[in-house]
């Protein structure tokens, strides 16, 4: 099926953009990659009178480091992320989640930006925003705002954002040393979406997990963080039966969904085999960080 007619809007600057948005209200829709997007256009669930292209907005894209944080502009692309030696270094949680989204052609067009503001509840760098305590840049008629990841994925395919606003950049603290961060995920077959997927930030003091950062895709209505699980690492000692004993306490802070792949069982354990996973890999990495 072919999309709806639309006007096709290549905006030079966010101030632009926004301009465009406002003109135009609920008839128009952004385009960064497009893949959230585009496979709405073409079934006919999503058909803007307006699309407004955001691609090619000046210092929209890239990855750089500032005042004890990485920033990433809104447009950079999956493929970016998983390259990003920078990344690499200082945040390797995204890099390593960057490189399980969808195929390299999902990747090389993707951005992080499209893909937070879509907020699929099966999404993967929802997750790792949540665990990183990302802050979100947006802009609009009002002027700039900054949202916490953990007031910006509000439902099903919702955001905080208002129609009007340009989600400009995404700014992630660097964790202190000692840290070391995880993503694991059991993807679909087919789309490569998250049927499960748990990020997790461990801070080690000695053998002792002194903060954590529990989040997890793909199981609910929305991407979360898991506060029973981080309550259950935290002050404790980073052994095996403390990291299976918090991960059976990923059902107290989600009610897992029934869907074509499984029951809210099958769900419920899968949930907690890969939270178990995702920590125990953050914890062998936060002992290679102290070296």
């Amino acid at each position: 099926m072919y999309p709806a007619p639309f006007e096709y809007h290549v905006a030079g600057s966010v101030d632009e953009a926004v301009t465009l948005l406002a003109r135009y209200e609920d008839d128009a829709k952004l385009l960064a990659g497009g893949h959230s997007l585009i496979p709405l256009l073409k079934l006919r669930f999503a058909q803007p009178a307006h699309l407004i292209d955001v691609r090619k907005i000046p210092g929209l894209a890239g990855i750089r480091e500032a005042d004890g944080a990485i920033v990433i502009g809104a447009t950079t692309t999956h493929w970016m992320l998983e390259s990003s030696e920078l990344l690499k270094k200082k945040l390797p949680i995204i890099p390593e989640a960057a490189s399980q989204i969808g195929d390299a052609q999902v990747r090389n067009m993707g951005t992080i930006g499209g893909s937070l503001a879509h907020a699929d509840p099966a999404a993967d760098l929802p997750a790792v925003m949540l665990a990183l305590d990302a802050q979100l840049t947006a802009i609009g008629p009002k002027g700039s705002r900054t949202i916490p990841a953990s007031d910006f994925f509000v439902g099903l395919l919702t955001s905080a954002l208002e129609p009007n606003e340009v989600l400009t950049q995404i700014r992630i603290p660097i964790p202190p040393a000692g840290t070391g961060s995880a993503y694991a995920k059991y993807p679909h077959p087919a789309s490569r979406f998250a049927l499960v997927g748990v990020a997790a930030v461990i801070t080690l003091n000695g053998d002792t997990i002194d903060r954590a950062r529990v989040a997890i895709t793909g199981v609910g209505p929305t991407a979360t963080r898991l506060p029973a699980v981080e309550q259950a690492l935290t002050g404790k000692t980073a052994g095996e039966a403390t990291l299976a004993a918090a991960a059976h306490h990923v059902s107290d802070d989600i009610e897992a969904r029934a869907d074509l792949q499984g029951s809210s069982e099958y769900k419920a354990q899968l949930a907690s085999v890969y939270a178990q996973r995702a920590l125990a890999r953050a914890v062998e990495r936060a002992h290679s960080a102290r070296g």
